[in-house]
């Protein structure tokens, strides 16, 4: 039953509000985004986007975060800011989605610092691993129609002199970059959750 009135909930007309502004906030954090030189290729860029949705979900529910997360994607595609015909677009939801859905999970069970922590911390593996399989099958392969795949690894070469394939390209830079970036974003996270938990639940 309480199941039900949950799933109930993440559709009333005022927390889709809430996911539609979250989510256009999203799409604007993801025009915000820096390279980090030295360390990753600069087609590597970092942003925060995934910020919205890790709070959306975190407040409203599993459901409402990984909506904002697809949103986001979607608006980026819609609006012909897409670079890779939406490739991009399907590997970034997949790999924000399971950090968003795994922390909001862990959180609608244990609704406490522990709780959040436990889910944050498992984000970050989930993201991590999640970031390796999709670039290793999805967006890797995509960008090898564009460009010969030995120059995206000669990229990575530069800067690592253990990647030598497309294998070690996603262990040592993608892995490392997805990491960094599920970090950053949980360690935003925990001064501001519980701040904007209690406005979004305030808000009717």
């Amino acid at each position: 039953m309480e199941q039900t009135i949950k799933t109930k909930r993440v559709f009333t007309t005022s927390t889709l509000v809430k996911v539609g502004i979250l989510s256009a906030i999203g799409y604007i954090l993801m025009f915000i985004s820096v390279p980090i030189p030295m360390l990753f290729p600069d087609f590597l860029k970092i942003d925060i986007s995934d910020l919205t949705a890790v709070l959306g979900g975190i407040a409203l529910g599993p459901i409402a975060g990984v909506t904002i997360e697809l949103l986001k994607n979607l608006l980026q595609f819609l609006t012909g800011m897409s670079t890779t015909g939406g490739v991009g677009e399907f590997a970034n939801f997949m790999i924000g989605g399971s950090f968003v859905w795994i922390i909001s999970f862990v959180y609608s069970k244990k609704r406490n610092i522990s709780g959040l922590m436990i889910g944050l911390l498992l984000g970050v593996l989930v993201m991590t691993i999640v970031g390796c399989i999709s670039n290793y099958f999805i967006v890797l392969p995509f960008y090898a129609t564009i460009m010969p795949i030995e120059a995206v690894i000669e990229m990575g070469a530069a800067l690592n002199h253990l990647i030598v394939d497309k294998f070690t390209f996603v262990l040592f830079i993608i892995g490392p970059f997805n990491l960094l970036k599920a970090t950053m974003i949980s360690l935003l996270t925990l001064p501001m959750y519980k701040r904007t938990e209690k406005i979004l639940n305030k808000v009717k």
